[in-house]
């Protein structure tokens, strides 16, 4: 039952994604459902990093200095506005983090 539940997952994932990239299909989306889908992979990325920066180990609301979450995305969303390089952004990030995690605190 578990097996057959990751083959109709995999179909569905990839039929739902090969509908919309195959530019061979004569699949057209309305202008407005497009400028609405624009907004669906920041609120999917907000979603999965927000619990993580601000509610770290299971833990209550932490906004403090001691946070290395916080600091640690702070400083990569500095990086990425600045520099606009991805690569460079998510190398230091992740240093300062692990530097964060293991010496300071």
């Amino acid at each position: 039952m578990i097996l057959l539940s990751i083959f109709a997952m995999t179909a569905l994932v990839f039929l739902s994604r090969y509908l919309f990239l195959e530019p061979g299909l004569p699949l057209k989306i309305h202008p407005e459902f497009q400028r609405f889908l624009k907004y669906s992979s920041p609120a999917v990325l907000t979603a999965i990093w927000a619990p993580i920066v601000f509610m770290p180990e299971g833990k209550g609301f932490w906004i403090t200095p001691d946070n290395p979450y916080l600091l640690s995305a702070l400083l990569a969303a500095l990086l990425a506005w600045k520099t606009r390089n991805v690569l460079l952004t998510t190398v230091i990030s992740m240093f300062v983090f692990l530097f964060l995690n293991l010496v300071v605190f």
